[in-house]
């Protein structure tokens, strides 16, 4: 084996024990099942009002433009322009994130992510039971964790939604260690109740997994077709089998 290949092996292989690192520093909780379903045109269209009223301000999708949403969510260019877009960019543009970027790193130290590809990355199920993870934690700059992502740079987005989240702590395994999150248990309402900020939550994790693949909506439509078309070419075919082995029997 070259040298060449060796420092090729040896980056592969740092790669995989940083990968490893970082899932096993993230939270072991449950997934909860989102339910997300992208042929839901109106939970679609209420996911990219609430993402852009409560995320676009810290978080761009750079993948996705206002046009394309527009057509594949039965809107009107205007419509998105109008209540859509707050950062005065042209219909064409992808849509990007409303905070400064100094002001970022002054609150958060770093530019927020991207969330294009969160949903295709991490999976609905993931982003659905973050956003109903947070709760308050006095030890954290901002004053906010989750059990999903422990020690996760931002605040609740939704908190006026859902509510003040506190974390039942059990008995830490070990002295020095962090004591485990055994519950969340909501001690102060939000300005809906439980069963509006599960639907939307779902409203915003089914955005997500539209931005992350637009293209998902016209091959579910296609994929009708495609097997209409097989199963007819089948039918075809069997006659045809038919009718060659008829003379044969």
């Amino acid at each position: 084996m070259t040298e060449r290949w060796m420092i090729r092996l040896a980056l592969v292989a740092t790669m995989l024990l940083g990968s490893a690192a970082a899932l096993a520093a993230e939270g072991t909780a449950k997934l909860l099942q989102a339910g997300n379903d992208l042929g839901d045109r109106a939970s679609l269209q209420r996911g990219a009002q609430l993402y852009m009223n409560y995320c676009s301000s810290c978080h761009a999708l750079k993948y996705l433009r206002y046009s394309r949403m527009a057509a594949d969510l039965g809107l009107t260019e205007e419509e998105v322009m109008n209540n859509l877009n707050f950062t005065g960019s042209a219909v064409g543009d992808p849509v990007p994130v409303a905070m400064p970027k100094e002001e970022a790193e002054k609150w958060f130290g770093k530019m927020p992510p991207d969330l294009s590809l969160i949903s295709r990355v991490r999976g609905p199920d993931w982003v659905y039971t973050y956003l109903k993870s947070f709760y308050l934690d006095s030890n954290r700059p901002l004053g906010w964790n989750n059990t999903v992502f422990p020690n996760a740079s931002m605040p609740n987005p939704l908190w006026q939604m859902q509510g003040m989240q506190h974390a039942v702590l059990g008995k830490p395994e070990a002295p020095g260690l962090d004591p485990p999150v055994l519950a969340l248990e909501l001690r102060a309402p939000g300005n809906v109740d439980a069963a509006q900020y599960d639907q939307s939550v779902r409203d915003i994790t089914n955005f997500l997994a539209y931005a992350g693949e637009p293209a998902a909506l016209k091959r579910q439509k296609l994929g009708v077709w495609v097997v209409l078309f097989l199963a007819f070419l089948t039918f075809l075919l069997y006659l045809v089998k038919k009718e060659y082995w008829k003379d044969v029997h």
